[in-house]
């Protein structure tokens, strides 16, 4: 039988060494292409390039899959690569290694992510991975097992229609990952803070930052599992609609 065919992106870039490291540990399993955008676009969720000129181009280094960069964000990229450079529907899409986690509210500004939910909207398995450390030298290896793991499973059984996964890595600081963990998203969000500085012609300009804050005691969410030295599994969708809240909204509903 033939081997499946992987379609593998980010959101840090095609020189990020986290998608180098996504592409190996999945060409041991199918025959991989790598399409990414050709710069840094993390915190981008799922925006589309629509004003200016979208590009792709085949890179020339040596390599062991073709590798491809568009001018893009990471859902172009998953875009251009379905119409235009795969010759067939992908048998899986993988999207990472992010460099960082995508735990909790983190999803909602994730390229990462976003590149699976585009995948799992056309019906392509799709898993984003991310690791909890956020230095561009950072350690992939520990994480080898558990992806090829994971990927063999979602191959193997398939994932529910329109679910995609999100899965994180914690740091591990050289101690072994305990396991897997299949969790909710853990409710958290950033306190924000913009600082100010002033550009040479003393004009004012900010940048943004924050202190993450997990506001969820539960033991079945992702950040628990992470704080525990577990690999955090969450399904997510792109269906938005909040279905519990629709019993208590039906009441607003008229026949003017």
């Amino acid at each position: 039988m033939s081997r499946p065919l992987i379609l593998v992106t980010n959101d840090d870039g095609i020189n990020a060494a986290g998608v180098n490291a996504l592409a190996d540990f999945v060409s041991e399993i199918g025959d991989v292409v790598v399409v990414a955008p050709d710069q840094p676009r993390s915190g981008q969720s799922h925006s589309i390039t629509i004003e200016i000129p979208l590009k792709y181009q085949r890179l020339n280094r040596e390599s062991k899959y073709p590798l491809y960069t568009c001018n893009g964000t990471p859902v172009d990229a998953v875009k251009i690569a379905s119409h235009y450079i795969l010759d067939r529907k992908p048998d899986l899409l993988v999207s990472g290694i992010n460099h960082g986690s995508n735990s909790s509210v983190n999803i909602i500004y994730s390229g990462t992510v976003a590149a699976v939910l585009e995948g799992a909207m056309g019906g392509i398995p799709s898993i984003g991975f991310s690791l909890l450390d956020y230095s561009p030298f950072a350690d992939f290896q520990p994480a080898k097992l558990y992806v090829q793991k994971i990927v063999n499973k979602v191959l193997e059984e398939g994932l529910p229609e329109g679910t995609a996964l999100n899965v994180n890595f914690p740091y591990t600081n050289e101690k072994p990952l305990k396991g897997m963990r299949v969790c909710r998203q853990a409710k958290a969000n950033w306190e924000e803070d913009f600082e100010i500085r002033q550009d040479p012609h003393g004009r004012e300009y900010f940048w943004l930052k924050g202190k993450f804050q997990n506001l969820d005691g539960g033991q079945d969410t992702d950040e628990h599992a992470l704080e525990n030295g577990y690999v955090s599994i969450v399904p997510v969708e792109f269906d938005f609609t909040a279905h519990y809240a629709l019993k208590q909204l039906k009441k607003w509903e008229t026949d003017d």
